[in-house]
Protein backbone atom coordinates (compact mmCIF):
# COMPACT_ATOMS: atom_id res chain seq x y z
CA UNK A 1 0.00 0.00 0.00
CA UNK A 2 2.81 2.59 0.58
CA UNK A 3 4.25 1.92 -2.61
CA UNK A 4 1.33 2.83 -4.15
CA UNK A 5 0.94 5.97 -2.29
CA UNK A 6 4.13 6.85 -3.02
CA UNK A 7 4.26 6.25 -7.09
CA UNK A 8 0.72 8.46 -6.74
CA UNK A 9 2.21 11.28 -5.34
CA UNK A 10 5.38 11.17 -7.33
CA UNK A 11 3.23 11.30 -10.68
CA UNK A 12 0.74 14.10 -9.23
CA UNK A 13 4.42 16.13 -8.37
CA UNK A 14 6.49 14.87 -11.98
CA UNK A 15 3.49 14.64 -14.28
CA UNK A 16 3.17 18.67 -14.85
CA UNK A 17 1.54 19.27 -17.86
CA UNK A 18 2.41 22.06 -20.15
CA UNK A 19 0.48 24.65 -22.17
CA UNK A 20 3.28 25.27 -24.39
CA UNK A 21 3.76 29.25 -25.02
CA UNK A 22 3.85 29.17 -29.02
CA UNK A 23 -0.12 27.53 -28.66
CA UNK A 24 -1.72 31.06 -29.40
CA UNK A 25 -0.95 33.61 -31.64
CA UNK A 26 2.55 35.84 -30.34
CA UNK A 27 0.33 38.95 -29.98
CA UNK A 28 -2.60 37.19 -27.72
CA UNK A 29 -2.61 37.30 -24.33
CA UNK A 30 -4.76 34.49 -23.93
CA UNK A 31 -2.36 31.92 -21.90
CA UNK A 32 -4.16 29.96 -19.08
CA UNK A 33 -0.99 28.01 -17.98
CA UNK A 34 -1.80 25.70 -14.97
CA UNK A 35 1.24 24.66 -12.94
CA UNK A 36 3.54 27.04 -14.43
CA UNK A 37 5.26 27.13 -11.06
CA UNK A 38 4.91 24.13 -9.42
CA UNK A 39 8.55 22.82 -8.39
CA UNK A 40 9.32 19.64 -10.27
CA UNK A 41 13.11 17.77 -9.62
CA UNK A 42 16.24 19.39 -11.07
CA UNK A 43 17.45 17.04 -14.43
CA UNK A 44 14.03 16.24 -15.86
CA UNK A 45 13.53 16.38 -19.60
CA UNK A 46 10.11 16.91 -21.24
CA UNK A 47 9.04 16.78 -25.06
CA UNK A 48 6.14 17.07 -26.26
CA UNK A 49 3.62 17.83 -29.59
CA UNK A 50 0.15 19.30 -29.47
CA UNK A 51 -2.73 20.20 -31.36
CA UNK A 52 -4.93 23.26 -31.08
CA UNK A 53 -8.67 24.32 -33.21
CA UNK A 54 -9.76 27.63 -32.58
CA UNK A 55 -12.73 29.34 -34.01
CA UNK A 56 -14.25 32.77 -33.70
CA UNK A 57 -13.31 36.03 -33.41
CA UNK A 58 -9.92 35.46 -33.70
CA UNK A 59 -7.46 38.59 -35.05
CA UNK A 60 -4.09 37.92 -34.66
CA UNK A 61 -3.31 41.82 -35.27
CA UNK A 62 -5.73 43.82 -33.85
CA UNK A 63 -4.28 46.95 -35.33
CA UNK A 64 -5.39 45.71 -38.64
CA UNK A 65 -9.03 47.91 -39.77
CA UNK A 66 -10.95 44.35 -40.08
CA UNK A 67 -14.52 43.95 -38.69
CA UNK A 68 -16.52 40.95 -38.05
CA UNK A 69 -13.66 38.21 -37.96
CA UNK A 70 -14.76 34.91 -38.24
CA UNK A 71 -11.41 32.52 -38.90
CA UNK A 72 -11.12 29.17 -37.88
CA UNK A 73 -7.25 28.36 -36.77
CA UNK A 74 -5.79 24.90 -36.18
CA UNK A 75 -2.52 24.58 -34.82
CA UNK A 76 0.60 22.07 -34.43
CA UNK A 77 3.56 22.89 -31.77
CA UNK A 78 6.42 21.43 -30.50
CA UNK A 79 8.03 21.86 -27.48
CA UNK A 80 11.43 21.36 -24.77
CA UNK A 81 11.82 22.06 -21.27
CA UNK A 82 14.42 21.38 -19.11
CA UNK A 83 14.43 21.44 -15.12
CA UNK A 84 17.43 23.20 -13.78
CA UNK A 85 19.36 23.76 -10.95
CA UNK A 86 19.91 27.59 -10.75
CA UNK A 87 22.67 28.64 -7.75
CA UNK A 88 20.95 26.05 -5.45
CA UNK A 89 16.81 27.30 -7.00
CA UNK A 90 14.98 25.28 -8.97
CA UNK A 91 13.99 26.80 -12.76
CA UNK A 92 13.42 25.29 -16.16
CA UNK A 93 14.17 26.73 -19.80
CA UNK A 94 11.25 25.64 -22.31
CA UNK A 95 11.60 26.30 -25.96
CA UNK A 96 8.80 26.18 -28.53
CA UNK A 97 7.44 26.36 -32.09
CA UNK A 98 4.70 25.54 -34.29
CA UNK A 99 2.58 26.17 -37.71
CA UNK A 100 -0.89 27.69 -38.10
CA UNK A 101 -3.46 27.23 -40.57
CA UNK A 102 -6.34 30.02 -40.88
CA UNK A 103 -9.35 29.96 -43.07
CA UNK A 104 -12.03 32.79 -42.68
CA UNK A 105 -13.56 36.20 -43.41
CA UNK A 106 -13.59 39.31 -41.97
CA UNK A 107 -14.86 42.97 -43.60
CA UNK A 108 -12.05 45.40 -44.82
CA UNK A 109 -12.88 48.90 -45.84
CA UNK A 110 -16.23 47.85 -46.43
CA UNK A 111 -15.90 44.94 -48.62
CA UNK A 112 -15.62 41.29 -47.23
CA UNK A 113 -12.66 39.05 -48.22
CA UNK A 114 -12.05 35.43 -47.49
CA UNK A 115 -8.91 33.59 -47.72
CA UNK A 116 -6.69 30.69 -46.00
CA UNK A 117 -3.18 31.57 -45.06
CA UNK A 118 -0.46 28.81 -43.38
CA UNK A 119 2.72 29.45 -41.77
CA UNK A 120 5.24 29.13 -38.99
CA UNK A 121 4.37 31.10 -36.00
CA UNK A 122 7.21 32.89 -34.05
CA UNK A 123 9.41 30.82 -31.93
CA UNK A 124 9.85 31.43 -28.31
CA UNK A 125 12.18 30.74 -25.53
CA UNK A 126 11.08 30.89 -21.75
CA UNK A 127 13.65 30.81 -18.17
CA UNK A 128 11.99 30.57 -15.33
CA UNK A 129 13.48 31.17 -11.93
CA UNK A 130 11.53 29.63 -8.37
CA UNK A 131 13.30 31.71 -6.16
CA UNK A 132 10.91 31.22 -3.21
CA UNK A 133 10.09 27.63 -1.43
CA UNK A 134 11.76 25.37 -4.11
CA UNK A 135 15.18 24.77 -3.15
CA UNK A 136 16.88 22.30 -5.95
CA UNK A 137 16.05 18.57 -5.11
CA UNK A 138 17.26 15.50 -7.24
CA UNK A 139 14.31 12.57 -7.08
CA UNK A 140 15.21 11.14 -3.89
CA UNK A 141 15.33 14.60 -2.14
CA UNK A 142 11.95 15.72 -3.88
CA UNK A 143 10.02 12.72 -2.84
CA UNK A 144 10.85 13.72 1.26
CA UNK A 145 10.53 17.42 0.96
CA UNK A 146 7.41 18.58 -1.21
CA UNK A 147 7.06 21.97 -1.64
CA UNK A 148 3.64 23.55 -0.34
CA UNK A 149 4.36 27.54 -1.22
CA UNK A 150 6.51 28.39 -4.47
CA UNK A 151 7.01 31.79 -5.91
CA UNK A 152 8.78 32.56 -9.34
CA UNK A 153 9.49 34.83 -12.01
CA UNK A 154 10.39 34.15 -15.71
CA UNK A 155 11.09 35.97 -18.76
CA UNK A 156 9.32 34.68 -22.10
CA UNK A 157 10.59 36.05 -25.34
CA UNK A 158 9.16 35.09 -28.77
CA UNK A 159 11.64 35.87 -31.54
CA UNK A 160 10.46 37.40 -34.98
CA UNK A 161 11.63 34.26 -37.15
CA UNK A 162 7.56 33.22 -38.06
CA UNK A 163 6.03 33.99 -41.61
CA UNK A 164 5.72 37.38 -42.19
CA UNK A 165 4.48 39.12 -45.20
CA UNK A 166 3.38 42.88 -45.12
CA UNK A 167 1.15 42.82 -47.93
CA UNK A 168 -1.07 39.89 -46.18
CA UNK A 169 -3.81 40.90 -43.73
CA UNK A 170 -2.75 38.78 -41.23
CA UNK A 171 -0.26 36.92 -40.86
CA UNK A 172 1.57 33.83 -38.45
CA UNK A 173 4.86 36.22 -37.90
CA UNK A 174 4.73 39.22 -35.99
CA UNK A 175 7.55 40.84 -36.99
CA UNK A 176 8.97 42.38 -34.33
CA UNK A 177 10.06 41.05 -30.63
CA UNK A 178 7.94 40.35 -27.82
CA UNK A 179 9.88 40.20 -24.36
CA UNK A 180 6.99 38.62 -21.47
CA UNK A 181 7.96 39.24 -18.02
CA UNK A 182 5.90 37.65 -15.28
CA UNK A 183 5.88 36.30 -11.23
CA UNK A 184 3.96 34.13 -10.11
CA UNK A 185 2.86 32.27 -6.78
CA UNK A 186 1.77 28.46 -5.96
CA UNK A 187 0.42 26.98 -3.04
CA UNK A 188 -1.36 23.83 -2.10
CA UNK A 189 -3.53 23.18 0.56
CA UNK A 190 -3.96 19.53 1.88
CA UNK A 191 -2.90 16.61 -0.37
CA UNK A 192 -5.30 17.48 -3.29
CA UNK A 193 -5.84 20.86 -3.54
CA UNK A 194 -3.69 24.04 -5.03
CA UNK A 195 -4.11 27.56 -6.47
CA UNK A 196 -2.36 29.68 -8.51
CA UNK A 197 -1.87 33.40 -9.76
CA UNK A 198 0.65 34.98 -11.86
CA UNK A 199 0.72 38.72 -12.95
CA UNK A 200 2.83 39.44 -16.21
CA UNK A 201 3.33 42.43 -19.11
CA UNK A 202 3.89 41.85 -22.99
CA UNK A 203 6.04 44.29 -24.18
CA UNK A 204 6.52 44.82 -27.93
CA UNK A 205 9.20 46.51 -29.92
CA UNK A 206 8.55 48.30 -33.29
CA UNK A 207 7.08 46.48 -36.58
CA UNK A 208 8.68 48.70 -39.23
CA UNK A 209 7.15 46.67 -42.03
CA UNK A 210 3.39 47.06 -41.21
CA UNK A 211 0.94 47.22 -43.89
CA UNK A 212 1.63 49.82 -46.44
CA UNK A 213 5.15 50.34 -44.93
CA UNK A 214 4.25 51.89 -41.76
CA UNK A 215 5.64 51.68 -38.62
CA UNK A 216 3.99 49.49 -35.38
CA UNK A 217 4.01 50.48 -32.29
CA UNK A 218 2.22 48.60 -29.35
CA UNK A 219 1.77 50.01 -25.83
CA UNK A 220 1.98 46.82 -22.96
CA UNK A 221 -0.68 44.33 -22.35
CA UNK A 222 -0.73 43.54 -19.20
CA UNK A 223 -2.28 39.84 -17.81
CA UNK A 224 -3.53 38.38 -14.32
CA UNK A 225 -4.41 34.60 -14.65
CA UNK A 226 -5.53 32.13 -11.80
CA UNK A 227 -5.82 28.29 -11.67
CA UNK A 228 -7.67 26.49 -8.80
CA UNK A 229 -6.31 23.00 -9.14
CA UNK A 230 -8.29 19.74 -7.88
CA UNK A 231 -5.68 16.24 -8.07
CA UNK A 232 -7.60 13.06 -8.92
CA UNK A 233 -6.69 9.58 -8.50
CA UNK A 234 -3.61 8.28 -9.35
CA UNK A 235 -1.55 11.04 -10.50
CA UNK A 236 -4.55 12.35 -12.79
CA UNK A 237 -5.77 16.39 -12.16
CA UNK A 238 -8.27 19.25 -13.36
CA UNK A 239 -7.84 22.95 -13.00
CA UNK A 240 -10.24 25.19 -13.53
CA UNK A 241 -8.37 28.68 -14.87
CA UNK A 242 -9.38 32.04 -15.87
CA UNK A 243 -7.37 35.36 -16.97
CA UNK A 244 -7.76 39.16 -17.30
CA UNK A 245 -5.19 40.89 -20.06
CA UNK A 246 -6.19 45.06 -20.48
CA UNK A 247 -3.85 47.46 -22.53
CA UNK A 248 -1.95 47.11 -25.72
CA UNK A 249 -2.95 49.89 -27.55
CA UNK A 250 -1.42 50.52 -31.20
CA UNK A 251 -0.30 53.44 -32.83
CA UNK A 252 0.49 53.19 -37.30
CA UNK A 253 2.73 56.04 -37.90
CA UNK A 254 2.40 57.68 -34.31
CA UNK A 255 -1.29 57.94 -35.14
CA UNK A 256 -3.28 55.84 -32.00
CA UNK A 257 -5.69 53.49 -32.75
CA UNK A 258 -9.19 52.47 -31.45
CA UNK A 259 -8.25 48.98 -30.01
CA UNK A 260 -7.57 48.90 -26.58
CA UNK A 261 -7.95 45.56 -25.23
CA UNK A 262 -9.80 44.53 -22.24
CA UNK A 263 -10.76 41.00 -22.73
CA UNK A 264 -10.97 37.80 -20.80
CA UNK A 265 -11.20 34.05 -20.90
CA UNK A 266 -12.00 31.01 -18.82
CA UNK A 267 -11.31 27.41 -19.49
CA UNK A 268 -10.64 23.84 -18.08
CA UNK A 269 -7.40 21.50 -18.46
CA UNK A 270 -7.14 17.80 -17.61
CA UNK A 271 -4.00 16.17 -16.78
CA UNK A 272 -4.00 12.27 -17.26
CA UNK A 273 -0.84 10.52 -17.03
CA UNK A 274 -0.59 7.38 -18.60
CA UNK A 275 2.69 5.79 -17.34
CA UNK A 276 5.56 7.17 -15.75
CA UNK A 277 6.64 8.86 -19.06
CA UNK A 278 3.65 9.09 -21.10
CA UNK A 279 1.04 11.67 -20.13
CA UNK A 280 -1.67 13.65 -22.21
CA UNK A 281 -3.18 16.92 -21.28
CA UNK A 282 -6.80 18.47 -23.02
CA UNK A 283 -8.03 22.01 -22.12
CA UNK A 284 -10.76 24.11 -23.48
CA UNK A 285 -11.16 27.55 -23.04
CA UNK A 286 -13.77 30.22 -24.25
CA UNK A 287 -13.53 34.39 -24.29
CA UNK A 288 -16.13 35.80 -22.03
CA UNK A 289 -15.30 39.28 -21.89
CA UNK A 290 -14.79 40.14 -25.68
CA UNK A 291 -13.54 43.62 -26.13
CA UNK A 292 -11.14 42.82 -28.87
CA UNK A 293 -10.01 39.72 -30.71
CA UNK A 294 -11.20 37.12 -28.27
CA UNK A 295 -14.65 35.89 -29.18
CA UNK A 296 -13.85 32.85 -30.03
CA UNK A 297 -13.21 28.93 -28.25
CA UNK A 298 -10.17 27.26 -28.44
CA UNK A 299 -9.62 23.15 -27.60
CA UNK A 300 -6.48 21.47 -27.79
CA UNK A 301 -4.54 18.05 -26.76
CA UNK A 302 -0.91 17.50 -25.37
CA UNK A 303 1.02 14.49 -25.43
CA UNK A 304 4.48 14.78 -22.80
CA UNK A 305 7.17 12.27 -23.25
CA UNK A 306 9.09 12.59 -19.96
CA UNK A 307 12.82 11.19 -19.24
CA UNK A 308 15.51 11.46 -16.45
CA UNK A 309 19.04 11.84 -15.74
CA UNK A 310 18.83 8.99 -13.49
CA UNK A 311 16.85 5.81 -12.90
CA UNK A 312 13.33 6.02 -13.21
CA UNK A 313 10.96 5.89 -10.47
CA UNK A 314 8.20 3.25 -10.50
Amino acid sequence: MQVYSTRGFLIRQVFRCLLFSCLSLPTQAQDLEPRTYTNIPVGQNFAGVGYVYSDGEINPSPSVPLKDVEITMNTTVAAYVRSLDLWGTAGKVDVGWGRACLEGSGNFNGRTIRGDRCGTLDPSVRLSYLFYGAPAMDMQQFRSNPSRRVIGASLRVDMPLGDYNNENLINTGSNRWTFKPEIGISNRWGSRISGEAALAARLFTDNDNFIGDTTLEQKPLYQLQAHFIYDLQQGRWVSIDGNYFWGGRTSKDGVKGDDLQKNSRIGVTLGWPLTPQHSLKFFASRGVITNIGNDSDTYGIVWQYRWSEGPVIR
